[in-house]
């Protein structure tokens, strides 16, 4: 199965830190062969893939800085 067939039945996720009234909202969706999709929820068409170590990398580059409070 390709990425893009993944996408349209992924079971995706909110981030915690997206407001419930609507703002600024990320989700994501675990696909296979240790892939992860990126989309906004507002607008679900595209969706960005990233390999494991390219999703670690962001998310650890986020923590640092800081940015999960905002």
């Amino acid at each position: 199965m390709s990425h893009s067939d993944e996408l349209k039945t992924a079971n995706w996720t909110k981030s915690s830190h997206s407001g419930g009234s609507g703002g600024d909202c990320v989700e994501v969706a675990r696909l296979s062969r240790g892939y992860t999709g990126v989309r906004d929820s507002k607008n679900i068409g595209p969706a960005l893939v990233l390999s494991g170590e390219a999703w670690a990398t962001f998310v650890a580059g986020v923590k640092a800085d800081g940015l999960t409070d905002a």
